[in-house]
């Protein structure tokens, strides 16, 4: 949208194993729309013709182009065609799949767990109707979740609390209580903005399950275009809010007690998802539950897209050349070492807003916070941009196991926060 700043230009092209930072500038092509406001980059392409023509001609062949974008929508899909290159993404069409309620209509056509709830809901009168059913059929349940059918990291989900419904007649008291027991994870959307929400897209209901040692996983695939369906990564997910619903940060990989299991789940998700013509990246999610025999697995979203642990993943594989072994769960280098990496792009601080993209890489530079090529390890910034606007940066931090990782983020963190600290 607006121009990016040379030193971060830099410091990504630095990062590039065998090739000359001088080199990699002159074959990368910016275009800049020069437009800050709150539009999607993409439809301020579609608004300047000449913008669009410029990336046309630098294209080139549009035979060996493609376009790749976080989410595929009907603008995307306008800007391909107009571009004259597919869109590796999901046909807009096919987005329904990923919603809320099309996600429960997939987990139970792949025939695996799944909280107990309703989908299609349309207004307050069908999500009244579903929580009394909801509660009808487990009485001892405490609470239950409400997710619009295309919330985004958690933010179009509720909480509420059935604290005080009596057994008899619990619709009526359901439809009383129903603002005032409903906690809502977005921070700026009120109960009314809410339900208006419901009734333009729609939502679900589901058992709220929780319980100690509760875990949130994720399994990341895809499907080629040629029609393979394959496995990219797991993840534990770390989630924040109200009531922790909100994606916060990630480890890589899942945890090995389970990372299997919910590798074969979700492959069985995306044999569904390959049938009904999906192309491109997806996500699963689970959450998962400690029992006596192992753990309990429910699946509870599809994400249709590219995700918070995309890039993360995408930046360990180039800068290490290595593989993920879905037989083991692990990452291998091509000297059969593994790697883990724990990943936010959430680490925030007004003292921030301080620092420079130059002041931060001579922070980092200082305490050699770097990624080391030769022992393919460190750490690497994004959303460098944020840091003076917004106070914010993500961090993803590479070592060889979730230990190490997760000590080397919190040593990082320490670092930029005593350099905001000394400005």
């Amino acid at each position: 949208s607006t121009s990016i700043e040379p030193s971060i230009i830099d410091y990504y092209l630095g990062l590039l194993p065998g090739v000359s930072r001088e080199d990699a500038r002159r074959r990368l092509v910016l275009f800049s729309a020069d437009d800050a406001s709150p539009q999607t980059l993409t439809q301020k392409i579609l608004e300047r013709p000449r913008l669009l023509e410029r990336i046309r001609i630098a294209i080139g062949d549009p035979d060996i182009a493609h376009l790749t974008v976080f989410n595929s929508t009907a603008c995307e899909r306008t800007l391909a065609v107009r571009l004259g290159i597919p869109l590796y993404g999901c046909d807009p069409a096919l987005l329904e799949i990923g919603g809320k309620s099309g996600s429960r209509q997939a987990f139970r056509e792949a025939g695996i767990p799944l909280p107990d709830g309703a989908e299609d809901l349309r207004d307050t009168l069908d999500l009244t109707a579903a929580l009394a059913d909801l509660k009808g059929r487990n009485p001892r349940l405490a609470r239950a979740v409400v997710k619009l059918n295309h919330g985004f990291s958690g933010e179009g989900n509720a909480v509420f609390s059935y604290a005080g419904c009596p057994e008899d007649d619990p619709q009526r008291w359901i439809a009383a209580h129903l603002p005032l027991n409903l906690t809502i994870e977005a921070r700026d959307l009120r109960w009314e903005r809410f339900a208006a929400k419901l009734a333009e897209s729609g939502g679900i209901v589901e058992a709220w399950l929780s319980g100690d040692g509760a875990r949130s996983p994720s399994v990341q695939l895809r499907v080629t275009p040629v029609g393979d369906l394959e496995m990219i990564s797991t993840h534990d997910q770390i989630l924040g809010g109200p009531s922790g619903q909100i994606f916060q940060a990630c480890t890589f990989p899942a945890d090995p007690t389970y990372a299997l299991e919910i590798q074969r789940l979700a492959l069985r998700v995306g044999e569904v998802l390959k049938r009904r013509g999906v192309l491109g990246r997806f996500g699963v999610d689970f959450v998962s539950l400690p029992g006596d025999d192992g753990w309990d697995h429910f699946a509870i979203e599809i994400n249709l897209r590219k995700g918070g642990t995309t890039h993360t993943f995408q930046m360990l594989q180039f800068l290490t050349s290595g593989r993920y072994d879905a037989a083991r769960a692990e990452f291998v280098t091509p000297d059969g070492a593994t790697r883990c990496y724990y990943a936010t792009d959430n680490v925030v601080n007004a003292a921030y807003r301080r620092l420079t993209p130059e002041d931060l890489i001579e922070v980092t530079d200082r305490h050699d916070l770097h990624f080391d090529a030769a022992r393919q390890c460190g750490v690497v910034f994004n959303l460098i941009g944020a840091l003076s606007e917004c106070g914010k940066i993500g961090v993803v931090a590479i070592d060889e196991d979730r230990a190490r990782a997760q000590a080397l983020f919190r040593d990082t963190v320490r670092v930029l926060d005593d350099g905001a600290a000394r400005g």
